[in-house]
């Protein structure tokens, strides 16, 4: 398992059902090395899950090349998995159903069945193996679909706003437990994320992107150790300057990121 992503000289755009062309991305250069938590921030609207998307496979570039480990990606694949905001969980299968889900469509559960229980226990969620998701918190669910996302030893973990939808303790909490598991797997994992706090206290690097079509602002790399003290001064710092990168501080606008 590796990891490296890069983005070349990539531009996206859209045409919306009214005939209007869309452009999304202006020329995003970018390299994120093998094992980094990257997240990206920047205005609603800004590009930010469209990067995800390309990285996913989901999607294609309108020019430029998006690669993983040299490898042009086209398509999905299970070397990248993805958790969206909302945990998107089978509501008819029990937790061990939805974590060895992609097991069986691939064919391999026979042989993988012993992981499932190994990322399920990896998640914090053993002893919920029979639980359906209504029976579960927001955060249990977010954690099964982490689980369900990493059983397929994937090279990069997509993550889009995965924690918005959660209450400031549970979403702490599952902060945490996103870089405890990427410290274990040594996995590069890349963030859509509003929240700039959030996005300071996991990174490694951050990727700050301008208003749409968007370009790449300034990439800051946080070399705080872990676990962060929010009240650090460099904390702060870097906060402050990311907010000023954005164009938020000082002036009159309706803060779009949560704590």
């Amino acid at each position: 398992m590796v990891g490296e992503i890069v983005f070349e000289n990539v531009k996206k755009s859209f045409i919306r059902v009214d005939g209007e062309r869309v452009d999304a991305l202006n020329g995003v250069d970018l390299t994120i090395e093998q094992g980094d938590m990257v997240c990206l921030i920047g205005p609603s609207g800004c590009g930010k899950s469209t990067m995800l998307r390309l990285l996913a496979g989901l999607d294609k570039p309108t020019e430029g090349t998006v690669y993983i480990d040299g490898e042009k990606i086209t398509k999905p694949n299970y070397d990248r998995g993805l958790v969206f905001q909302e945990h998107n969980l089978f509501p008819w299968l029990n937790i061990y159903e939805n974590v060895a889900f992609g097991l069986k469509t691939r064919h391999i559960f026979k042989e993988k069945k012993e992981t499932v229980d190994e990322y399920i226990e990896l998640v914090g969620l053993k002893g919920f193996e029979k639980s359906f998701p209504h029976q579960l918190s927001g955060g249990m669910c977010q954690r099964a679909s982490l689980a369900r996302a990493l059983i397929g030893h994937p090279k990069a973990l997509l993550l889009d706003e995965p924690l918005g939808a959660l209450d400031a303790f549970t979403r702490m909490n599952m902060q945490d437990e996103l870089l405890r598991i990427k410290h274990e797997k040594n996995m590069t994992m890349v963030m859509v994320t509003h929240d700039v706090d959030e996005a300071v206290y996991l990174s490694d690097k951050i990727v700050v992107m301008s208003p749409r079509p968007a370009k790449i602002e300034k990439v800051l790399t946080v070399t705080l150790s872990q676990p962060r003290d929010r009240n650090n001064p460099e904390f702060i710092r870097l906060r402050s300057e990311i907010l000023k990168i954005l164009d938020f501080a000082g002036k009159e606008h309706e803060i779009e990121y949560n704590i």
